[in-house]
C-alpha cells in the first residue's frame, strides 16, 4: 500500500451519507466531519439579498437570498450595506436590494445570519471589502507579525474612483511564507472580488454570486501545512476535484494527494472511521490512567465532568489527582476540536488543594488550545476546579452534522 509512514493524514470518503472527512494524527482523530450529499452549508455564500423587514427596536433586517430563505441581518454588528440597485445612501428599507454573505448556518430554530462585510478566504490571507488596513490571526507570534506586516503593507492603498477599498485578514498559516506567495494569492483574490462585485449590477435578486467550495475542500485550504502529510481519498470523482483544486489554489501540497484503491480492505476500514465517530459521539471518554470525562452538551453550555474511575488511588491523593486532571486537560482540548465544540464550555475537574497543581493545569490546557484552529479562550479557574472555555462557532457541530438517527445508532457501537 506504501505510505504508511506518514503520521498525519487527511482522510476523505463518499459514504450514503455524505462526504466524510478524517484528519488523523499518529491513527488518532482530531477533526471529524460529515458534509451531506444534498445539504451543504451556505457559509461563505455571498448573494444579492432582499430585505423584506426591518426591526427597527433590535437593529435588524430580514433578508431574503436564494430559494427565498429568510436569514437575519445584525445591522449594529454589520458593515454599510453595498445596494444592488434602487436609492443610493440612507437607511436600509423593505425593498432594497443589497449584498450580504453568511457567516452562520441556520441551528435548530434560528435562521441562517449575515453580514454586509464581504470577505473571500485564501490558504494565508482573506480579502475584506471596504477596509483599508491589514489585522492579524491572533494566533501568529508578534515578530511574524512584524514580518508579515512589513511585507503586505505596500499592497495597501485607497479605492481608485467609483471601486471598492479592499483590506486584508493574515491568516495563522500565513507563518514563515515567502512574499511572491502572498502576492501571488492577493493578486488572484483581488481579480475574483473585482468580478463579483462587477457582474453584481447585472445579476437578478435573490442569484449566489459566489458559492463556498465543498466542506472537504475548505478544511485542506484551512489547515496548516504541518497538520497533514499526505491527502488520501478512495473516490475517483473527489480525487479529480481536489486534484483540480490544488493545482489551481495550492499547488505546493499537490504532492500530497493519494488514491487509495486496496479493494480488499476498504480505507475506513483500515483507519476504524466508524469506531472514530462512534467514540466523538460518546458521553463518555476513558482515560489512559483510568479516569473519564462525561461530555455533556446542554441549550446554554457543553459540560465536560472530570472523574478519577477506576485510577489507581495508591498514589498521594492530589498528586493522583493532579495527574488525571493534566490528562482530562489534554483530552478535553481534543474532544472540543473533535465535536467542534462551541459557545460557552465548563470543565470540572477534580479538586485539587495546591494552587500550583491548579497552575499546571491551566498551563496544559492553555497550551492544547492554542494548538486548536477555531478560536478558544480560556477564561480562569475557580477554587473548586471549575474552568471556563469559550470556543467559536464556525460551522455546526459534529452532532449536528450528523443528525439524531445516526448518533444514536453511534452510541450503540
Amino acid at each position: 500500500m506504501g505510505g504508511n509512514h506518514l503520521q498525519k493524514k487527511l482522510l476523505i470518503t463518499r459514504k450514503k451519507e455524505g462526504i466524510v472527512t478524517a484528519l488523523l494524527h499518529d491513527g488518532k482523530a482530531v477533526e471529524l466531519s460529515l458534509e451531506e450529499n444534498n445539504a451543504r452549508s451556505l457559509v461563505g455564500n455571498i448573494y444579492i439579498g432582499k430585505v423584506t423587514n426591518i426591526v427597527k427596536n433590535i437593529r435588524a433586517a430580514f433578508v431574503e437570498i436564494e430559494d427565498g430563505t429568510a436569514c437575519y441581518l445584525d445591522l449594529a454588528k454589520s458593515a454599510k450595506p453595498i445596494r444592488v440597485a434602487g436609492r443610493e445612501g440612507g437607511e436600509l428599507v423593505a425593498g432594497d436590494e443589497v449584498l450580504v454573505q453568511v457567516y452562520r448556518d441556520s441551528a435548530k430554530t434560528k435562521a441562517p445570519s449575515l453580514t454586509a462585510e464581504l470577505s473571500l478566504p485564501g490558504k494565508y490571507l482573506v480579502l475584506v471589502v471596504g477596509r483599508d488596513k491589514i489585522s492579524f490571526s491572533s494566533k501568529l507570534a508578534k515578530d511574524e507579525r512584524e514580518r508579515l506586516e512589513g511585507m503586505l503593507k505596500e499592497q495597501i492603498s485607497g479605492p481608485e474612483p467609483g471601486s471598492h477599498s479592499y483590506g486584508w485578514i493574515v491568516r495563522t498559516n500565513a507563518s514563515g511564507v515567502g512574499e511572491a506567495q502572498l502576492r501571488e494569492e492577493m493578486a488572484l483574490l483581488r481579480s475574483r472580488c473585482d468580478l463579483l462585485l462587477s457582474q453584481a449590477a447585472h445579476r437578478p435578486c435573490r442569484t449566489c454570486l459566489y458559492r463556498s467550495t465543498a466542506e472537504y475542500l475548505n478544511r485542506i485550504r484551512d489547515l496548516r501545512a504541518s497538520e497533514f502529510d499526505e491527502i488520501l481519498t478512495d473516490d475517483p470523482d473527489i480525487f479529480t476535484d481536489i486534484s483540480g483544486w490544488l493545482e489551481q489554489n495550492q499547488p505546493e501540497d499537490a504532492k500530497k494527494l493519494r488514491m487509495y484503491q486496496d479493494r480488499m480492505l476498504p480505507m475506513d476500514k483500515l483507519y476504524s472511521l466508524e469506531t472514530a465517530f462512534s467514540g466523538a459521539v460518546k458521553e463518555r471518554v476513558w482515560l489512559k490512567s483510568g479516569g473519564y470525562l462525561v461530555i455533556q452538551p446542554t441549550e446554554a453550555l457543553t459540560v465536560i465532568d472530570v472523574n478519577s474511575g477506576k485510577f489507581d488511588g495508591s498514589q498521594k491523593q492530589d498528586g493522583a489527582f493532579l495527574k488525571i486532571n493534566i490528562e482530562a486537560a489534554r483530552e478535553s482540548a481534543r474532544q472540543m476540536r473533535l465535536r467542534n465544540l462551541s459557545g460557552i464550555i465548563i470543565i470540572d475537574f477534580i479538586n485539587m488543594k495546591k494552587e500550583e497543581h491548579r497552575g499546571q493545569v491551566m498551563q496544559e490546557l492553555g497550551e492544547c488550545l492554542r494548538k486548536d484552529p477555531g478560536k478558544a479562550v480560556l477564561v480562569d479557574m475557580t477554587p473548586l476546579g471549575l474552568v471556563e472555555v469559550t470556543r467559536k462557532r464556525s460551522r455546526k457541530t459534529l452532532a449536528e452534522q450528523l443528525g439524531k438517527e445516526l448518533v444514536e445508532r453511534l452510541q450503540k457501537y
